[in-house]
């Protein structure tokens, strides 16, 4: 028996759940059933944002009083009125603030005129001296009157110290007074006072410009002919009252004696000067020709003990010894032809380039030439007592000419030179590797070179002391 078919139950109907109406016009009248829970949040969250929107509305009129329109307005007007005020009242404020500025840059502007006029007055008054300044350019001397020689100098000075002379005697014109001068209503009182006077003043112009040729250095020119004139116009404002002056022609001529006095000196010293280096050129031939002597007897003792050697293998017959020694005779030789060839020679010697760490520093060089056959001694003397540390080699250049190579070395490194004054003072601001590139321009066949100074004793100050400093740096 089949069981009977199981009842086909129907679903109840679903009653419609009951919704709010929405009357605003911008809700959505369509929410399904599933999605109303989300809907309502969203809702919720836009009410909530809402509210706090009206809260922060509701505050600011409180703020503002729930005042009306109108008197918004008038508010909005007289807060305008106290902004125009304020503006007006803060460009007044500066207004007076720039006119305060005026005038004290007024005040200013005459007190600066005032120092200039007094500036004027005094420089009218004082000597400005510069010697310290103008020391620094004795090299560049300028002669004011180019003669040959200092012999020249002397014998023009000469003839200007005559002029001198004879301006001075009576009516020359050296000094000039008053004719119309009376003293005790006396014209020949009164002339014989001016002489008086102008003799007395003539004097001391005089003393003032013999005193100042007898001390003139070249680099005080400039200086002492200021002090000539300033002494000139107090002395005459000292006659001014019977109209005493000093010639023009006489004052020109002691002006030009103390240009000719120092045109003399500097000529001097240059020749003094020349005098100096042609002795210290001498030395140095002597010394290198008395080298040439002492290494030629040597040469030629050994040459002589070479040939009574020669002569007994020779006797004995021993071939073999005797092409030795013949070959070691060649040597000698060729040792006596240098030899000989370096004393007729005069240009022919080292060219040496050295420096000094601990006393100079990384930025100076000495570029010099010795004749010497050993060139090692020449350096041996520079590094005597007079430097704290002994030169260090950088090179030793050996040059037929190298009195030429010097010269064109120092023509080269001119503008590096240290002592413009002094030319024999062979010293440039320049590296090694500098003079490096100079030397193998000029030599051509510069063999060995070396950059780095060794600088033993230097190094080893610095050891042992910890903390020596480099040459130029402040102790």
């Amino acid at each position: 028996m089949y069981p009977p078919p199981a009842e086909q139950h129907t679903p109840a109907a679903v009653e419609p759940v009951a919704t709010t109406a929405i009357t605003d016009k911008d809700a959505d009248l369509s929410i399904g059933l599933f999605g109303a829970r989300g809907k309502a949040k969203e809702f919720a969250a836009e009410i909530q944002r809402l509210t706090a929107k009206n809260d922060e509305l509701r505050a600011q009129l409180d703020k503002l009083g729930a005042l009306t329109l109108v008197e918004i307005e008038e508010r909005k007007t007289a807060l305008g009125q106290e902004i125009e005020q304020l503006q007006a009242a803060q460009r007044t404020d500066h207004e007076a603030q720039q006119a305060r500025q005026t005038a004290v840059l007024a005040a200013l502007a005459a007190d600066e005129a005032a120092f200039r006029d007094r500036l004027t007055a005094l420089r009218d008054e004082v000597v400005v001296t510069e010697d310290t300044l103008i020391l620094q350019e004795v090299g560049v001397y300028q002669y004011t009157h180019p003669l040959d020689d200092s012999v020249a100098y002397k014998a023009e000075l000469a003839r200007l110290q005559d002029k001198i002379k004879a301006m001075v005697r009576k009516d020359g014109g050296a000094v000039s007074g008053s004719q119309v001068m009376t003293m005790n209503g006396s014209r020949t009182q009164g002339a014989k006072m001016v002489r008086e006077f102008s003799k007395l003043l003539l004097r001391a112009y005089n003393n003032e410009a013999d005193n100042l040729v007898r001390g003139l250095r070249p680099y005080k020119l400039s200086t002492s002919k200021d002090r000539l004139e300033k002494a000139k116009a107090t002395i005459e404002k000292l006659g001014q009252s019977m109209d005493i002056a000093i010639g023009y022609e006489y004052h020109r001529l002691r002006l030009q004696e103390m240009e000719l006095t120092a045109d003399f000196l500097e000529k001097l010293a240059a020749e003094k000067e020349r005098d100096k280096e042609e002795k210290q050129r001498l030395r140095e031939e002597r010394q290198a020709q008395q080298e040439f002597q002492r290494q030629r007897e040597k040469l030629e003792r050994e040459r002589a003990h070479y040939t009574n050697a020669l002569a007994a293998l020779e006797a004995k017959g021993d071939t073999e010894a005797v092409e030795r020694l013949r070959a070691e005779m060649g040597e000698i030789e060729k040792a006596i032809e240098d030899v000989d060839y370096r004393a007729a020679n005069i240009r022919a010697g080292y060219v040496y380039v050295i420096s000094n760490l601990g006393a100079f520093g990384e930025q100076m060089v000495k570029v010099g030439m010795t004749r010497r056959l050993e060139p090692m001694d020449r350096i041996r003397e520079l590094s005597d007592a007079s430097v704290p540390f002994n030169f260090d080699v950088h090179a030793i250049h050996f040059s037929n000419d190298a009195v030429g190579v010097e010269a064109e070395m120092h023509r080269r490194l001119a503008d590096k030179r240290v002592n413009r004054v002094n030319l024999r003072r062979e010293f440039f601001y320049a590296t090694p590797s500098e003079v490096r590139s100079l030397l193998s321009a000029v030599a051509g066949d510069l063999l060995e070179f070396t950059e780095s100074a060794e600088a033993f004793e230097y190094h080893q100050s610095v050891n042992e002391s910890g903390n020596a400093p480099l040459a130029g740096e402040l102790v």
